[in-house]
Protein backbone atom coordinates (compact mmCIF):
# COMPACT_ATOMS: atom_id res chain seq x y z
CA UNK A 1 0.00 0.00 0.00
CA UNK A 2 1.46 3.55 -0.71
CA UNK A 3 2.63 5.63 2.01
CA UNK A 4 -0.18 8.40 2.81
CA UNK A 5 0.87 11.86 1.44
CA UNK A 6 2.35 14.30 3.53
CA UNK A 7 0.71 17.36 4.18
CA UNK A 8 2.66 20.83 4.25
CA UNK A 9 1.57 22.71 7.29
CA UNK A 10 0.55 26.45 7.17
CA UNK A 11 3.93 27.94 8.55
CA UNK A 12 5.91 25.61 5.98
CA UNK A 13 3.74 27.04 3.62
CA UNK A 14 4.49 30.56 4.51
CA UNK A 15 7.91 29.91 5.58
CA UNK A 16 8.97 27.41 2.46
CA UNK A 17 10.45 28.77 -0.82
CA UNK A 18 9.26 27.13 -4.10
CA UNK A 19 12.74 25.50 -4.56
CA UNK A 20 12.29 23.89 -0.73
CA UNK A 21 8.58 22.75 -1.66
CA UNK A 22 9.42 21.22 -5.42
CA UNK A 23 12.19 19.51 -3.33
CA UNK A 24 9.61 17.70 -0.73
CA UNK A 25 7.34 16.89 -3.67
CA UNK A 26 10.40 15.22 -4.83
CA UNK A 27 11.96 13.42 -2.13
CA UNK A 28 9.84 13.72 1.20
CA UNK A 29 6.62 12.49 -0.15
CA UNK A 30 5.17 15.32 0.08
CA UNK A 31 1.25 16.56 -1.77
CA UNK A 32 0.96 20.60 -2.31
CA UNK A 33 -2.51 20.08 -3.81
CA UNK A 34 -3.49 18.24 -0.96
CA UNK A 35 -1.97 20.94 1.39
CA UNK A 36 -4.08 23.42 -0.13
CA UNK A 37 -7.48 21.49 -0.47
CA UNK A 38 -7.57 19.82 -3.81
CA UNK A 39 -7.42 16.32 -2.67
CA UNK A 40 -9.59 15.62 -5.21
CA UNK A 41 -7.33 16.93 -8.49
CA UNK A 42 -4.26 14.45 -6.84
CA UNK A 43 -6.11 11.70 -6.88
CA UNK A 44 -7.35 12.15 -10.33
CA UNK A 45 -3.64 11.75 -11.67
CA UNK A 46 -2.81 8.80 -9.25
CA UNK A 47 -3.09 6.25 -11.63
CA UNK A 48 -1.78 7.79 -14.86
CA UNK A 49 1.24 8.68 -12.26
CA UNK A 50 1.96 4.74 -11.15
CA UNK A 51 1.51 3.99 -14.87
CA UNK A 52 4.24 6.45 -16.41
CA UNK A 53 6.67 5.42 -12.98
CA UNK A 54 6.60 2.07 -13.34
CA UNK A 55 7.26 2.49 -17.32
CA UNK A 56 10.07 4.49 -16.20
CA UNK A 57 11.73 1.99 -13.92
CA UNK A 58 11.04 -1.08 -16.56
CA UNK A 59 13.36 0.97 -19.07
CA UNK A 60 16.21 1.38 -16.28
CA UNK A 61 15.41 -2.15 -15.02
CA UNK A 62 15.36 -3.72 -18.50
CA UNK A 63 18.76 -2.30 -19.58
CA UNK A 64 22.62 -1.66 -19.02
CA UNK A 65 25.28 -1.63 -18.30
CA UNK A 66 24.26 -0.34 -14.79
CA UNK A 67 27.92 0.19 -13.59
CA UNK A 68 27.80 2.85 -16.30
CA UNK A 69 26.23 5.61 -15.84
CA UNK A 70 26.11 7.40 -18.99
CA UNK A 71 25.47 4.66 -21.41
CA UNK A 72 23.08 3.50 -19.38
CA UNK A 73 20.82 6.39 -19.42
CA UNK A 74 21.53 5.98 -23.26
CA UNK A 75 20.42 2.59 -23.49
CA UNK A 76 17.54 3.54 -21.65
CA UNK A 77 16.38 6.27 -23.93
CA UNK A 78 17.00 3.68 -27.03
CA UNK A 79 14.77 1.31 -25.70
CA UNK A 80 12.30 3.98 -24.72
CA UNK A 81 12.22 5.09 -28.35
CA UNK A 82 11.63 1.68 -29.61
CA UNK A 83 8.52 0.77 -27.32
CA UNK A 84 7.23 4.10 -27.27
CA UNK A 85 7.41 4.07 -31.08
CA UNK A 86 4.97 1.07 -31.05
CA UNK A 87 2.42 1.73 -28.24
CA UNK A 88 2.26 5.46 -28.86
CA UNK A 89 3.24 6.33 -32.74
CA UNK A 90 3.83 9.00 -34.36
CA UNK A 91 5.56 10.97 -37.18
CA UNK A 92 7.64 13.38 -37.23
CA UNK A 93 9.13 14.22 -40.66
CA UNK A 94 10.57 17.68 -41.14
CA UNK A 95 11.42 17.93 -37.85
CA UNK A 96 14.71 19.83 -37.57
CA UNK A 97 17.65 18.13 -36.91
CA UNK A 98 21.26 19.16 -35.82
CA UNK A 99 20.43 22.92 -34.08
CA UNK A 100 22.91 24.70 -32.79
CA UNK A 101 20.84 27.14 -31.30
CA UNK A 102 18.29 26.48 -28.46
CA UNK A 103 14.65 25.52 -29.49
CA UNK A 104 11.29 26.54 -27.84
CA UNK A 105 8.50 24.30 -29.55
CA UNK A 106 5.28 25.47 -29.03
CA UNK A 107 2.11 22.77 -29.60
CA UNK A 108 -1.48 22.28 -29.88
CA UNK A 109 -2.63 19.85 -27.05
CA UNK A 110 -5.84 18.40 -28.03
CA UNK A 111 -4.81 15.07 -25.81
CA UNK A 112 -2.79 13.89 -23.59
CA UNK A 113 -1.20 11.78 -26.45
CA UNK A 114 0.91 14.57 -28.20
CA UNK A 115 3.08 13.90 -24.78
CA UNK A 116 4.27 10.70 -25.38
CA UNK A 117 5.03 11.33 -29.38
CA UNK A 118 6.66 14.35 -28.56
CA UNK A 119 8.83 12.52 -26.29
CA UNK A 120 10.02 9.51 -28.55
CA UNK A 121 10.48 12.70 -31.26
CA UNK A 122 12.87 14.45 -29.26
CA UNK A 123 14.97 11.64 -28.05
CA UNK A 124 14.77 10.09 -31.11
CA UNK A 125 16.64 13.16 -33.52
CA UNK A 126 17.92 15.51 -30.60
CA UNK A 127 19.73 12.64 -28.90
CA UNK A 128 21.25 14.21 -25.26
CA UNK A 129 20.20 17.64 -25.79
CA UNK A 130 18.52 18.29 -22.59
CA UNK A 131 14.84 18.45 -22.82
CA UNK A 132 12.36 21.12 -20.45
CA UNK A 133 8.63 20.23 -19.85
CA UNK A 134 6.53 22.45 -17.96
CA UNK A 135 4.45 20.60 -15.89
CA UNK A 136 0.63 20.93 -14.52
CA UNK A 137 1.28 21.03 -10.89
CA UNK A 138 -1.52 17.57 -10.72
CA UNK A 139 0.69 16.07 -13.29
CA UNK A 140 3.71 17.25 -11.46
CA UNK A 141 3.22 15.82 -8.17
CA UNK A 142 2.22 12.70 -9.68
CA UNK A 143 5.56 12.16 -11.53
CA UNK A 144 7.87 13.81 -8.76
CA UNK A 145 8.81 11.19 -6.84
CA UNK A 146 10.79 9.89 -9.89
CA UNK A 147 12.00 12.97 -10.60
CA UNK A 148 15.85 11.96 -10.79
CA UNK A 149 15.56 9.09 -13.03
CA UNK A 150 12.94 11.48 -15.38
CA UNK A 151 16.05 13.49 -15.44
CA UNK A 152 18.50 10.90 -16.41
CA UNK A 153 16.16 10.28 -19.76
CA UNK A 154 17.22 13.54 -20.63
CA UNK A 155 14.08 14.99 -19.33
CA UNK A 156 13.72 18.09 -16.86
CA UNK A 157 9.98 19.05 -15.44
CA UNK A 158 9.12 21.81 -13.39
CA UNK A 159 5.99 22.72 -11.76
CA UNK A 160 3.38 24.91 -13.33
CA UNK A 161 0.12 25.85 -11.66
CA UNK A 162 -2.30 26.83 -14.94
CA UNK A 163 -5.29 29.13 -15.05
CA UNK A 164 -7.72 26.02 -15.54
CA UNK A 165 -6.08 24.13 -12.40
CA UNK A 166 -5.97 27.03 -10.38
CA UNK A 167 -9.55 27.58 -10.73
CA UNK A 168 -10.03 24.33 -9.89
CA UNK A 169 -8.09 24.72 -6.63
CA UNK A 170 -11.17 27.04 -6.09
CA UNK A 171 -8.94 28.63 -3.00
CA UNK A 172 -11.27 31.71 -1.21
CA UNK A 173 -8.83 34.93 -1.61
CA UNK A 174 -8.29 36.75 1.39
CA UNK A 175 -6.88 33.63 3.28
CA UNK A 176 -3.60 31.83 3.81
CA UNK A 177 -4.27 29.31 1.22
CA UNK A 178 -4.93 31.57 -1.70
CA UNK A 179 -1.78 33.95 -0.76
CA UNK A 180 0.58 31.09 -0.58
CA UNK A 181 -0.96 29.31 -3.68
CA UNK A 182 -0.43 32.85 -5.39
CA UNK A 183 2.96 33.03 -4.27
CA UNK A 184 3.88 29.74 -5.37
CA UNK A 185 2.12 29.91 -8.76
CA UNK A 186 4.32 33.22 -9.47
CA UNK A 187 7.52 31.17 -7.89
CA UNK A 188 7.11 28.56 -10.03
CA UNK A 189 7.08 30.33 -13.05
CA UNK A 190 10.02 32.30 -12.49
CA UNK A 191 11.56 28.80 -11.53
CA UNK A 192 10.64 27.39 -14.99
CA UNK A 193 11.94 30.69 -16.74
CA UNK A 194 15.69 30.55 -15.22
CA UNK A 195 15.62 27.01 -15.66
CA UNK A 196 14.83 27.41 -19.58
CA UNK A 197 16.76 30.01 -20.09
CA UNK A 198 20.04 27.98 -19.06
CA UNK A 199 19.01 25.15 -20.78
CA UNK A 200 18.46 26.96 -23.74
CA UNK A 201 21.73 28.98 -23.80
CA UNK A 202 23.11 25.31 -23.71
CA UNK A 203 21.41 24.37 -26.97
CA UNK A 204 18.83 22.85 -25.04
CA UNK A 205 14.88 22.49 -26.19
CA UNK A 206 12.03 23.60 -24.13
CA UNK A 207 8.13 22.02 -25.34
CA UNK A 208 5.38 23.91 -24.07
CA UNK A 209 1.60 24.19 -25.13
CA UNK A 210 0.76 28.02 -24.90
CA UNK A 211 -3.38 26.78 -24.79
CA UNK A 212 -2.11 26.35 -20.76
CA UNK A 213 -4.68 23.14 -20.92
CA UNK A 214 -5.88 20.42 -23.28
CA UNK A 215 -7.70 22.52 -25.85
CA UNK A 216 -9.41 20.35 -29.37
CA UNK A 217 -8.55 23.72 -31.60
CA UNK A 218 -5.31 25.91 -31.77
CA UNK A 219 -7.33 29.12 -31.38
CA UNK A 220 -9.63 28.83 -28.06
CA UNK A 221 -12.79 29.78 -30.36
CA UNK A 222 -13.63 31.80 -33.37
CA UNK A 223 -13.95 35.25 -31.56
CA UNK A 224 -10.05 34.89 -30.49
CA UNK A 225 -8.68 33.62 -34.31
CA UNK A 226 -10.89 37.03 -35.08
CA UNK A 227 -8.81 38.93 -32.42
CA UNK A 228 -11.71 40.05 -30.95
CA UNK A 229 -10.27 38.14 -27.86
CA UNK A 230 -7.06 37.62 -26.68
CA UNK A 231 -4.41 34.99 -26.57
CA UNK A 232 -2.74 33.88 -23.59
CA UNK A 233 0.67 35.65 -23.64
CA UNK A 234 2.28 32.36 -23.07
CA UNK A 235 4.76 32.49 -26.17
CA UNK A 236 5.29 36.43 -26.16
CA UNK A 237 6.19 36.43 -22.11
CA UNK A 238 8.33 33.44 -22.67
CA UNK A 239 10.19 35.06 -25.38
CA UNK A 240 10.10 38.19 -23.65
CA UNK A 241 12.24 36.81 -20.46
CA UNK A 242 14.39 35.43 -22.86
CA UNK A 243 15.52 37.97 -25.24
CA UNK A 244 16.17 40.35 -22.09
CA UNK A 245 19.73 38.35 -22.24
CA UNK A 246 20.98 39.66 -25.85
CA UNK A 247 23.10 36.85 -25.97
CA UNK A 248 19.84 34.64 -26.27
CA UNK A 249 19.70 33.38 -29.93
CA UNK A 250 17.43 30.28 -28.84
CA UNK A 251 14.54 30.07 -31.74
CA UNK A 252 10.90 29.69 -31.39
CA UNK A 253 9.29 26.48 -33.75
CA UNK A 254 5.37 26.07 -33.94
CA UNK A 255 4.67 22.26 -34.08
CA UNK A 256 0.96 21.26 -35.06
CA UNK A 257 -0.62 18.20 -33.50
CA UNK A 258 -2.43 16.18 -35.69
CA UNK A 259 -4.22 13.58 -33.47
CA UNK A 260 -5.78 10.18 -35.39
CA UNK A 261 -9.70 10.17 -36.33
CA UNK A 262 -11.76 9.63 -33.32
CA UNK A 263 -9.25 10.55 -30.39
CA UNK A 264 -9.73 10.75 -27.03
CA UNK A 265 -8.54 13.11 -24.84
CA UNK A 266 -6.03 10.32 -23.52
CA UNK A 267 -3.12 9.01 -24.46
CA UNK A 268 -4.82 6.85 -27.59
CA UNK A 269 -2.62 3.93 -27.73
CA UNK A 270 -1.55 2.35 -31.22
CA UNK A 271 -2.74 5.08 -32.88
CA UNK A 272 -0.69 7.39 -35.17
CA UNK A 273 -0.41 11.06 -34.44
CA UNK A 274 1.49 13.68 -36.82
CA UNK A 275 3.81 16.15 -35.52
CA UNK A 276 4.01 18.33 -38.19
CA UNK A 277 6.51 21.46 -37.83
CA UNK A 278 5.53 24.93 -39.08
CA UNK A 279 7.76 27.96 -40.28
CA UNK A 280 10.51 28.49 -37.43
CA UNK A 281 10.93 31.95 -36.33
CA UNK A 282 14.48 32.64 -35.40
CA UNK A 283 16.33 34.92 -32.83
CA UNK A 284 16.75 37.11 -35.15
CA UNK A 285 13.99 37.63 -37.02
CA UNK A 286 11.73 37.74 -33.65
CA UNK A 287 13.39 40.81 -32.71
CA UNK A 288 13.51 42.58 -35.66
CA UNK A 289 9.62 42.01 -35.89
CA UNK A 290 7.75 42.28 -32.83
CA UNK A 291 10.42 44.11 -30.76
CA UNK A 292 9.74 47.54 -31.68
CA UNK A 293 11.30 49.31 -28.63
CA UNK A 294 14.61 48.57 -26.36
CA UNK A 295 12.13 47.46 -23.60
CA UNK A 296 8.62 46.10 -24.13
CA UNK A 297 6.44 45.17 -21.88
CA UNK A 298 4.61 42.80 -24.40
CA UNK A 299 4.65 41.92 -28.09
CA UNK A 300 1.92 42.69 -30.00
CA UNK A 301 0.85 40.31 -32.63
CA UNK A 302 3.72 37.35 -31.59
CA UNK A 303 0.92 35.20 -30.09
CA UNK A 304 -1.63 35.39 -32.55
CA UNK A 305 1.22 34.59 -35.44
CA UNK A 306 2.90 31.74 -33.41
CA UNK A 307 -0.90 30.05 -33.10
CA UNK A 308 -1.61 30.92 -36.44
CA UNK A 309 1.71 29.53 -38.01
CA UNK A 310 0.50 25.73 -36.07
CA UNK A 311 -3.17 26.54 -37.61
CA UNK A 312 -1.56 26.75 -41.05
CA UNK A 313 -0.42 23.12 -41.07
CA UNK A 314 -3.68 21.38 -39.95
CA UNK A 315 -7.26 21.23 -41.11
CA UNK A 316 -9.53 23.94 -40.60
CA UNK A 317 -11.75 22.19 -38.18
CA UNK A 318 -8.55 22.39 -35.93
CA UNK A 319 -8.18 25.85 -35.76
CA UNK A 320 -11.18 26.73 -33.35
Amino acid sequence: MARRKNIFTKKELKELSAEQIIDKLQHENYSLLASLGAEDLRKEMVPVGKACNAAINFFFRTTGPKNNVVEHNRAARRKLVKDLSKLTPGSYAGMPRDKQNGLVVGFNHPSLGEIARILTMKIDIMGDKPMFFPVNLPWYESLAPNYDRIKRLGIIITPTITPSTWQKMNLKEGTLLFEEGSRLKKEFRNIYTSISHDGLKQGGVVFVAPSATRQATVFKNEATFKKEEDIIPTMSMLALKLYADPEMNCDFLPLAILPPKDYKRGLNFWKKYRLIPGEIMTAKDIRKQYFKTSNPERLEGFDWDFHKRIADQLPKEFWY
